[in-house]
């Protein structure tokens, strides 16, 4: 039986829902009208996603405009305490932030992407547009350069392909060939280095998690002020403190 024409498929339905979803987490509160502009569909179709979801607790309505619900929450805790290595890593990453007194974050990567799944800030913690469940680009930053530099190399070929190589600031790595310059590089000393490449005038150093063939499973990274994390701190003292927390959280999961 064909489907009368303001009727959406099955799977154009869940596609539209999860528009909707993004469209408000990037944006924030939207009314009916701006979410049908958004989507380009019927009013009366962008009114029955709207409801569905309203219904399911996924989005309330306040004041004629509709927003992500805290049910989203529920989620999202349960997706990163049911990780591989979360609960490894909670403690060593709270144990670097009171010895550093710095921004300390775990990032791990899903669809070519980087996700932060826990962060624990010092004394002296700086704030950027990182947050938790963040998604990033690998290459924008110490953790996923980390990560990157540690998956095959066909798998790293796939990511840039898909995603290319934006810019976030002047420092940002752009080109293939500098990122493959940058991989060498980062396989060769065993971590990896943010100068200015995510935030101007942040530094960070970021070191990965592998498995027992190699592969980054995620990163950790300590991120703060370039006054601050500079010369030899930067590039003695600090790898020396994370790759030896790495090692612990290595041999801790291979024997969990």
């Amino acid at each position: 039986m064909s489907l009368p024409p303001d009727v959406d498929r099955p799977v154009e339905t869940v596609e539209r829902a999860i528009d909707i979803i993004d469209y408000l987490k990037e944006n924030g509160p939207a009314t009916i009208a701006e979410v049908t502009a958004h989507l380009g569909c019927a009013k009366s179709t962008a009114h029955r996603h709207l409801k569905t979801l309203e219904a399911s607790s996924f989005l309330i309505e306040e004041n004629d405009e509709y927003r992500l619900g805290i049910r989203f929450l529920d989620y999202g805790v349960i997706a990163r305490d049911r990780h591989t290595f979360y609960r490894e890593v909670k403690s060593k990453v709270d144990t670097l932030a009171d010895e550093t007194d710095e921004k300390i974050w775990c990032a791990v990567e899903e669809h070519g992407r980087s996700v932060h799944i826990y962060g624990a800030q010092g004394k002296r913690s700086v704030r950027t547009y990182a947050r938790l469940g963040h998604q990033n680009y690998l290459h924008q930053h110490a953790a996923g350069k980390a990560i990157l530099a540690y998956l095959p190399d066909e798998r790293i070929d796939e990511i840039v392909e898909t995603y290319g190589l934006p810019a976030r600031t002047q420092h940002t790595i752009t080109t293939a060939d500098e990122l493959w310059d940058e991989i060498e590089a980062i396989r060769e000393r065993g971590y990896a280095l943010n100068i200015e490449e995510s935030v101007e005038g942040l530094h960070a150093i970021g070191a990965p998690i592998k498995d027992e063939n190699g592969t980054a499973l995620g990163a950790i990274s300590i991120s703060g002020p370039a006054n601050r994390l500079d010369g030899s701190f930067l590039r003695e003292e600090l790898p020396t403190l994370l790759l030896g927390t790495v090692n612990e959280i290595t041999i801790n999961l291979a024997h969990a």
